[in-house]
């Protein structure tokens, strides 16, 4: 398997968090891609030519050559200086597949993300690989760096253009595919966001047409349908993994929806299988 992947090279990645004053400038540039994901504390990046503001969910991209400058010190507060906290992921990579990604299209130098978000989870997962030593498959994080920048286009593609009120509507949508395996309430769904449960209710309703719990019903039922399909689960495992409180729910709305039941969905799936 060597050589698979290389085209994608991670040159470093890691975790840093600082509690003291701490200054970084490149004038001529990092020489390669890199992404810096702030996930505590605050400082400030170069970035489009100025200092910024730097918060938490702030992920920054950089091309080759772009001036680099970081700055992380006090932070000023009623009472004077306050205690240096900032924490961040950071990927240096390059290669022939990361020019043809970074070139394909405008890339933004900061987006906005969740640390919720499987962004996150990968740039933990590309931060581990590299920690690794002695590592007989470097190839697998190269794999990891194209899923990220991949995952960083989807994230782009997806992001509402109808300001706070759609960008809340989404935050909604992403809280139900990430927990609709367990059972959760109106309540747990405004709680995360910050809302009131109608306000939840009204946004997401004026922003899909549907309701928070009949998508999440369809969230479920879909992924009940591809575990029938391509899994040896017993039924009832399927309907209580998909997030089904009971069997008898599940049998009567997968009915409803699909026409027949969730056995002869399977016995029927199975033997259009075996023909083709």
């Amino acid at each position: 398997m060597e050589g698979h992947g290389e085209d994608c090279k991670v040159f470093t990645a890691g975790y840093s968090f600082h509690r003291k004053p701490f200054y970084m400038h490149e004038p001529d540039g990092i020489q390669n891609y890199l992404f810096r994901l702030q996930t505590e504390g605050n400082c400030q990046l170069r970035s489009n030519g100025k200092l910024v503001d730097v918060e938490v969910g702030d992920l920054h991209m950089y091309g080759p050559d772009e001036p680099y400058e970081l700055q992380i010190d006090y932070t000023q507060g009623s009472t004077g200086k306050q205690t240096v906290e900032s924490g961040d992921y950071h990927i240096f990579f390059g290669g022939e597949w990361a020019d043809r990604w970074w070139h394909e299209q405008g890339r933004p130098s900061k987006i906005k993300i969740p640390l919720t978000d499987n962004i996150t989870d990968l740039m933990r997962q590309i931060a581990m690989e590299k920690r690794r030593i002695d590592n007989p498959y470097p190839e697998i994080c190269s794999y990891y760096m194209k899923i990220l920048c991949l995952s960083v286009d989807r994230y782009l593609a997806e992001q509402p253009t109808g300001g706070p009120r759609t960008y809340l509507a989404y935050q909604i949508k992403s809280y139900i595919e990430e927990n609709a395996s367990s059972a959760f309430k109106l309540e747990d769904v405004a709680l995360h966001i910050g809302i009131s449960i109608s306000r939840a209710v009204h946004l997401f309703k004026e922003a899909f047409d549907t309701t928070i719990m009949q998508y999440a019903l369809d969230v479920r039922l879909n992924m009940a349908q591809e575990r029938i399909m391509f899994s040896p689960m017993p039924l009832e495992e399927v309907a209580e993994s998909s997030g089904f409180a009971n069997y008898t729910y599940f049998h009567r709305v997968f009915r409803s929806r699909f026409g027949m039941s969730p056995k002869e969905f399977r016995l029927t799936k199975r033997e259009q299988q075996h023909i083709t």
